[in-house]
């Protein structure tokens, strides 16, 4: 009798182990698209690797341009289970976000009605902001006056030190734009960017780059986003963080899962833990806006300049509007800053 029962412990647990290595084997990588920093995804994917060890994460980053272009090339194949972090506006167009699976973590309930799609399709935990890095240093050697706004970087005594990111290619080239336009209207906005391509040194597909070449002393006036400004001010550049005191832009970085997934589990834990308080924590070392609630802009970001409400400055962007208007609107931008 106790022979037949080691037997058939033995048995059973030779069927377990073979149930494991099945599973093993079974076991799908979860691949996510992102257009956050590098930086920002070393450190968030570190920490999405402790809470989820079981998991395998293939992540690509791309810029907001070079991403949204590989979702609608791969449309018919999709190539990725999750998109993250990545550009609101972009994550509206139909053809990206009609390939969206409707999923919205839990914690997604506590987040303001703006940060998530109507559709429970999408979310976003964070965003970033428009700011100009200014080079305090070089500014003073050209005798040059301290910007506040967009209208005062189009005063001729700018042109050639200014140098901001495309919005073909770049979210943060794009949210700058977006609330011009819908804040002085098409006519006078087209106006004030006319005058601005004047000034213009030149344009980059990296929202980050034209605050690092402002930083370095190549350029007066780096229109770039507010995170960068501080890191430079936090590294000993000499360089200001002025937020434009009118049509500040502002993106919101949005999550979400394809509905072709072949990973569904871990693409669903994988978004909930970018809004767990463990993620929220390490937002705050990133980023000037953090949707999820009781999260306040870190020391580094106040002391750069930041204030303590972000909201009462922002241009209330009309996301679906800007989706709409997206391509017209590039059409038109590469007519207007054509050389």
């Amino acid at each position: 009798m106790q022979h037949s029962t080691q037997k058939a412990f033995a048995a059973a647990f030779a069927l377990a182990g073979a149930g494991l290595i099945h599973s093993a084997v079974q076991a799908k990588p979860l691949t996510i698209y992102t257009a956050l920093e590098d930086d920002e995804v070393t450190e968030y994917m570190a920490a999405a690797k402790t809470a989820m060890p079981d998991v395998e994460f293939h992540v690509l980053r791309l810029s907001t341009g070079d991403m949204a272009a590989r979702l609608l090339a791969e449309a018919k194949n999709p190539r990725t289970d999750v998109v993250w972090g990545f550009a609101v506006t972009n994550m509206l167009d139909p053809r990206i976000h009609d390939a969206l699976m409707k999923y919205q973590p839990a914690a997604a309930q506590q987040l303001a009605p703006i940060y998530r799609g109507k559709d429970g399709t999408w979310f976003a935990a964070t965003g970033y902001m428009a700011a100009f890095c200014v080079n305090t240093d070089r500014l003073k050697a050209k005798n040059l006056p301290m910007p506040a706004s967009w209208e005062d970087l189009t005063k001729p005594e700018y042109k050639g030190e200014l140098v901001m990111p495309s919005p073909a290619a770049s979210g943060t080239g794009w949210l700058q734009i977006a609330a011009i336009l819908q804040g002085l209207g098409q006519d006078k906005g087209w106006d004030l960017i006319k005058r601005l391509n004047v000034n213009m040194a030149q344009y980059t597909s990296s929202g980050s780059k034209p605050c690092k070449m402002a930083r370095t002393g190549e350029y007066a006036i780096g229109i770039s986003f507010a995170f960068p400004a501080m890191q430079s001010i936090e590294a000993g550049f000499p360089v200001k963080m002025v937020i434009p005191s009118d049509w500040e832009g502002y993106e919101l970085e949005a999550s979400g899962i394809l509905s072709s997934t072949k990973n569904p589990d871990d693409a669903k834990r994988f978004l909930d833990w970018t809004l767990s308080p463990e993620a929220a924590a390490l937002y705050k070392k990133y980023k000037e806006i953090v949707t999820i609630p009781g999260v306040e802009p870190s020391e580094q970001l106040r002391k750069a300049g930041l204030p303590q409400d972000v909201s009462k400055l922002l241009f209330p962007i009309d996301f679906e509007k800007s989706a709409a208007d997206r391509a017209e609107t590039l059409k038109t931008w590469q007519q207007v800053t054509a050389r």
